[in-house]
Protein backbone atom coordinates (compact mmCIF):
# COMPACT_ATOMS: atom_id res chain seq x y z
CA UNK A 1 0.00 0.00 0.00
CA UNK A 2 1.42 3.13 -1.41
CA UNK A 3 -1.14 5.48 0.33
CA UNK A 4 0.05 9.45 1.16
CA UNK A 5 -2.44 10.75 3.17
CA UNK A 6 -0.76 14.13 3.61
CA UNK A 7 -1.80 14.50 -0.31
CA UNK A 8 -5.12 12.55 -0.02
CA UNK A 9 -7.05 15.16 -1.22
CA UNK A 10 -10.60 15.76 -0.28
CA UNK A 11 -13.01 15.46 -3.52
CA UNK A 12 -14.55 18.86 -4.17
CA UNK A 13 -17.87 19.61 -3.74
CA UNK A 14 -19.59 19.93 -7.16
CA UNK A 15 -22.27 22.60 -8.17
CA UNK A 16 -25.20 20.00 -7.95
CA UNK A 17 -24.27 18.73 -4.05
CA UNK A 18 -27.72 18.35 -2.73
CA UNK A 19 -31.02 17.22 -4.65
CA UNK A 20 -34.07 18.76 -5.39
CA UNK A 21 -35.37 19.12 -2.22
CA UNK A 22 -32.21 20.50 -0.45
CA UNK A 23 -30.68 17.59 0.99
CA UNK A 24 -27.23 16.63 0.55
CA UNK A 25 -27.13 14.03 -2.22
CA UNK A 26 -24.53 10.92 -1.56
CA UNK A 27 -20.82 11.70 -2.78
CA UNK A 28 -20.28 9.49 -5.85
CA UNK A 29 -17.61 7.55 -6.39
CA UNK A 30 -16.40 5.32 -9.49
CA UNK A 31 -14.82 2.11 -10.55
CA UNK A 32 -12.60 2.07 -13.87
CA UNK A 33 -10.07 0.09 -15.53
CA UNK A 34 -9.70 -2.81 -17.84
CA UNK A 35 -11.97 -6.09 -18.20
CA UNK A 36 -10.90 -8.42 -15.45
CA UNK A 37 -8.87 -6.00 -13.34
CA UNK A 38 -11.33 -6.94 -10.30
CA UNK A 39 -13.70 -3.66 -10.52
CA UNK A 40 -16.51 -5.92 -9.23
CA UNK A 41 -14.42 -7.80 -6.78
CA UNK A 42 -13.57 -4.63 -4.89
CA UNK A 43 -17.07 -2.70 -5.48
CA UNK A 44 -17.74 -5.98 -3.29
CA UNK A 45 -14.98 -5.83 -0.56
CA UNK A 46 -15.70 -2.10 0.09
CA UNK A 47 -19.80 -2.56 0.39
CA UNK A 48 -18.72 -5.68 2.81
CA UNK A 49 -16.16 -3.02 4.73
CA UNK A 50 -18.38 -0.18 4.82
CA UNK A 51 -22.12 -1.48 4.96
CA UNK A 52 -22.57 -1.31 8.70
CA UNK A 53 -20.99 2.11 8.92
CA UNK A 54 -22.69 3.88 5.76
CA UNK A 55 -26.05 3.98 3.34
CA UNK A 56 -24.70 2.27 0.13
CA UNK A 57 -25.81 1.81 -2.81
CA UNK A 58 -24.10 0.60 -6.26
CA UNK A 59 -24.95 1.37 -9.75
CA UNK A 60 -22.94 -1.42 -12.33
CA UNK A 61 -22.11 -0.95 -16.01
CA UNK A 62 -22.33 -3.53 -18.75
CA UNK A 63 -22.68 -3.18 -22.29
CA UNK A 64 -25.29 -6.02 -23.40
CA UNK A 65 -25.83 -8.15 -19.90
CA UNK A 66 -26.09 -7.67 -15.96
CA UNK A 67 -23.45 -9.53 -15.15
CA UNK A 68 -21.80 -7.36 -12.53
CA UNK A 69 -25.04 -6.44 -10.69
CA UNK A 70 -25.76 -10.46 -10.70
CA UNK A 71 -22.36 -11.21 -9.01
CA UNK A 72 -23.25 -9.38 -6.37
CA UNK A 73 -26.57 -9.59 -5.92
CA UNK A 74 -25.33 -13.05 -5.80
CA UNK A 75 -22.89 -12.39 -3.34
CA UNK A 76 -24.84 -10.26 -1.13
CA UNK A 77 -22.83 -7.52 0.05
CA UNK A 78 -26.44 -5.21 0.19
CA UNK A 79 -29.84 -5.54 -0.01
CA UNK A 80 -31.20 -6.13 -3.87
CA UNK A 81 -33.06 -3.07 -3.99
CA UNK A 82 -29.38 -0.89 -3.48
CA UNK A 83 -27.96 -2.42 -6.79
CA UNK A 84 -28.92 -1.36 -10.45
CA UNK A 85 -27.38 -1.84 -13.80
CA UNK A 86 -27.28 0.04 -16.89
CA UNK A 87 -26.93 -2.25 -20.07
CA UNK A 88 -24.58 0.66 -22.37
CA UNK A 89 -25.21 -1.30 -25.67
CA UNK A 90 -21.76 0.36 -26.47
CA UNK A 91 -18.29 1.55 -25.47
CA UNK A 92 -17.97 1.54 -22.08
CA UNK A 93 -16.92 4.34 -21.64
CA UNK A 94 -19.19 6.61 -23.34
CA UNK A 95 -22.06 5.89 -20.64
CA UNK A 96 -19.67 7.47 -18.05
CA UNK A 97 -18.28 10.32 -19.54
CA UNK A 98 -19.73 11.16 -23.09
CA UNK A 99 -23.79 10.57 -22.64
CA UNK A 100 -24.05 10.19 -18.68
CA UNK A 101 -27.44 10.26 -19.00
CA UNK A 102 -28.65 6.56 -18.10
CA UNK A 103 -26.26 6.58 -14.94
CA UNK A 104 -27.50 9.93 -13.62
CA UNK A 105 -31.13 8.21 -14.19
CA UNK A 106 -29.93 5.53 -12.42
CA UNK A 107 -28.56 7.40 -9.57
CA UNK A 108 -30.91 9.57 -8.78
CA UNK A 109 -33.52 6.82 -8.56
CA UNK A 110 -31.25 4.89 -6.53
CA UNK A 111 -31.72 7.92 -3.94
CA UNK A 112 -35.45 8.31 -4.60
CA UNK A 113 -36.03 4.67 -3.85
CA UNK A 114 -33.46 4.08 -1.00
CA UNK A 115 -32.42 7.22 0.06
CA UNK A 116 -31.04 8.85 2.03
CA UNK A 117 -27.60 7.72 1.02
CA UNK A 118 -24.24 8.48 2.18
CA UNK A 119 -22.48 6.79 -1.17
CA UNK A 120 -23.07 5.60 -4.50
CA UNK A 121 -20.25 3.38 -5.86
CA UNK A 122 -20.17 3.48 -9.87
CA UNK A 123 -18.79 0.18 -11.50
CA UNK A 124 -17.77 1.14 -15.30
CA UNK A 125 -17.55 -1.90 -17.94
CA UNK A 126 -14.18 -2.80 -18.40
CA UNK A 127 -12.76 -0.53 -21.01
CA UNK A 128 -8.86 0.79 -21.81
CA UNK A 129 -6.60 2.78 -20.01
CA UNK A 130 -8.23 5.77 -21.42
CA UNK A 131 -11.73 5.56 -19.29
CA UNK A 132 -12.62 8.28 -17.09
CA UNK A 133 -15.40 9.28 -15.51
CA UNK A 134 -17.49 12.51 -16.28
CA UNK A 135 -16.95 15.22 -13.58
CA UNK A 136 -21.25 15.73 -13.71
CA UNK A 137 -21.54 12.23 -12.77
CA UNK A 138 -18.60 11.22 -10.56
CA UNK A 139 -17.02 13.00 -7.30
CA UNK A 140 -13.54 10.70 -7.19
CA UNK A 141 -12.10 8.01 -9.63
CA UNK A 142 -10.90 4.95 -8.63
CA UNK A 143 -9.09 3.40 -11.75
CA UNK A 144 -7.90 -0.40 -11.28
CA UNK A 145 -5.16 -2.75 -13.04
CA UNK A 146 -3.87 -5.89 -12.14
CA UNK A 147 -0.61 -7.31 -11.80
CA UNK A 148 -1.60 -10.07 -14.50
CA UNK A 149 -2.22 -7.61 -17.39
CA UNK A 150 1.52 -7.07 -17.41
CA UNK A 151 4.10 -4.96 -15.20
CA UNK A 152 4.24 -2.26 -17.81
CA UNK A 153 1.04 -1.10 -17.31
CA UNK A 154 1.77 2.34 -14.92
CA UNK A 155 4.48 2.80 -17.82
CA UNK A 156 2.16 2.59 -20.47
CA UNK A 157 0.33 5.09 -18.80
CA UNK A 158 -3.31 7.02 -19.79
CA UNK A 159 -5.96 9.50 -18.16
CA UNK A 160 -7.07 6.67 -15.89
CA UNK A 161 -3.82 5.36 -14.90
CA UNK A 162 -1.84 9.13 -14.36
CA UNK A 163 -5.73 11.08 -13.16
CA UNK A 164 -7.37 8.79 -11.13
CA UNK A 165 -8.20 9.95 -7.39
CA UNK A 166 -7.15 6.96 -6.52
CA UNK A 167 -4.77 3.71 -8.61
CA UNK A 168 -4.94 0.33 -7.82
CA UNK A 169 -2.68 -2.15 -8.61
CA UNK A 170 -4.72 -5.31 -7.81
CA UNK A 171 -4.30 -8.85 -7.54
CA UNK A 172 -0.79 -8.17 -5.76
CA UNK A 173 -0.96 -12.32 -4.91
CA UNK A 174 -0.53 -13.19 -8.41
CA UNK A 175 2.63 -11.37 -9.16
CA UNK A 176 5.26 -14.55 -8.38
CA UNK A 177 3.03 -16.46 -10.48
CA UNK A 178 2.71 -13.72 -13.55
CA UNK A 179 6.31 -12.72 -13.31
CA UNK A 180 5.58 -9.16 -12.84
CA UNK A 181 8.02 -7.04 -10.68
CA UNK A 182 5.58 -5.21 -7.63
CA UNK A 183 8.52 -3.17 -6.76
CA UNK A 184 8.86 -1.85 -10.38
CA UNK A 185 4.74 -1.24 -10.82
CA UNK A 186 4.95 0.51 -7.44
CA UNK A 187 7.52 3.22 -8.68
CA UNK A 188 6.77 3.50 -11.88
CA UNK A 189 2.97 4.12 -10.89
CA UNK A 190 4.22 6.70 -8.72
CA UNK A 191 6.38 7.89 -11.28
CA UNK A 192 2.99 8.45 -13.62
CA UNK A 193 0.90 9.89 -10.75
CA UNK A 194 3.18 12.15 -8.91
CA UNK A 195 1.97 12.78 -5.24
CA UNK A 196 -1.62 11.17 -6.57
CA UNK A 197 -2.15 7.89 -4.06
CA UNK A 198 -1.35 4.35 -5.39
CA UNK A 199 -2.70 1.35 -3.75
CA UNK A 200 -1.11 -2.36 -4.26
CA UNK A 201 -4.16 -4.64 -3.30
CA UNK A 202 -4.87 -8.34 -2.53
CA UNK A 203 -8.50 -9.51 -1.90
CA UNK A 204 -7.41 -12.65 -1.10
CA UNK A 205 -7.00 -11.62 2.65
CA UNK A 206 -10.13 -11.13 4.65
CA UNK A 207 -8.72 -7.41 5.41
CA UNK A 208 -7.98 -6.66 1.90
CA UNK A 209 -9.65 -3.80 0.86
CA UNK A 210 -9.61 -2.06 4.19
CA UNK A 211 -7.12 0.53 3.07
CA UNK A 212 -9.07 1.58 0.48
CA UNK A 213 -12.45 1.60 2.33
CA UNK A 214 -10.28 3.68 4.49
CA UNK A 215 -9.45 5.85 1.52
CA UNK A 216 -13.05 6.04 0.32
CA UNK A 217 -14.19 7.28 4.16
CA UNK A 218 -12.19 10.42 3.74
CA UNK A 219 -13.82 10.90 0.40
CA UNK A 220 -17.42 10.72 2.84
CA UNK A 221 -15.99 12.75 5.74
CA UNK A 222 -14.92 15.45 3.35
CA UNK A 223 -18.46 15.38 1.35
CA UNK A 224 -20.75 15.73 4.31
CA UNK A 225 -17.91 18.25 6.44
Amino acid sequence: MHLDHDHDRPAAVSADARRPDGSRRAVRIGLGGPVGSGKTATVAALCRALREEFSIAVVTNDIYTREDAEFLLREAVLPPERITAVETGACPHTAIRDDISANLEAVEDLEDEVGPLDLVLVESGGDNLTATFSKGLVDAQIFVIDVAGGDDIPRKGGPGVATADLLIVNKTDLAPHVGSDLARMAADAKAARGELPVAMQSLRGEDGAREVAEWVRGRIAAWTA
